[in-house]
């Protein structure tokens, strides 16, 4: 298991290929000098992937967390991503939805995206964390298959049968996708760092 945390994430997981914990990290903030932990963050990648990002062989690490342009190739190819969000930080479920839905919807704006498909579509995200509570090490996971733009959302919490939704609008499915893997704009820095550093090592093999 790899440590984030202090939470175990399995190095791989196995949903319709085997998927390698490329990147983690967490969320947090500073209040006053503290650190509040949000949640902790995998990111998990076919090993395929290395085969998209070739132009970026023999850059290092800390170059590439700050090239956007490697997180889009990264975004964009064309194999599965799993992404597994264990809550550190109790939290309402409401509260997630709404961190969630005002990035998407800015990133979404910022591109003339946001319509009405748009807006249904994040809608039914934000319903679906509205009834949740997001107790310590709750998961929540986004599966993004290879092969279509769309993304299943679970959460699972102690005591209660995990619950699903899917998203079919793919523009609000790239944002969601860019939130956690987008670079600079990504809301965890220290993902986006340990997923740089660890492209840099396999691109350099």
């Amino acid at each position: 298991m790899v440590m984030v945390d202090g939470i175990p994430f399995p190095p791989q997981i196995a949903t319709a290929k085997p998927l390698t914990l490329f990147g983690h990290g967490i969320t947090d903030i500073e209040i006053h000098f503290l650190q509040i932990k949000f949640t902790a963050i995998g990111v998990y990648l076919e090993p395929e992937v290395v085969g998209h990002l070739q132009q970026w062989k023999g850059k290092p690490g800390n170059a590439l967390a700050e090239d956007d342009d490697f997180f889009e190739a990264l975004i964009s190819a064309p194999v599965e991503k799993f992404v597994r969000v264990v809550v550190i930080k109790e939290i309402k479920g409401s509260q997630y939805g709404v961190q969630l839905e005002s990035a998407v919807r800015d990133r979404l704006a910022a591109d003339d995206k946001y319509e009405d498909e748009e807006e249904a579509a994040l809608e039914k995200v934000v319903e679906f964390f509205q009834s949740k509570y997001f107790k310590k090490d709750s998961v929540v996971t986004y599966h993004f298959p290879a092969a279509s733009p769309t993304v299943e959302i679970a959460f699972t919490t102690e005591g209660k049968e995990e619950s699903k939704i899917t998203v079919e609008c793919a523009n609000v499915v790239e944002m969601i996708k860019k939130w956690y893997l987008g670079g600079t704009r990504g809301v965890s820095p220290s993902t986006i760092s340990c997923l740089a550093n660890n492209l840099s090592t396999e691109l350099s093999k």
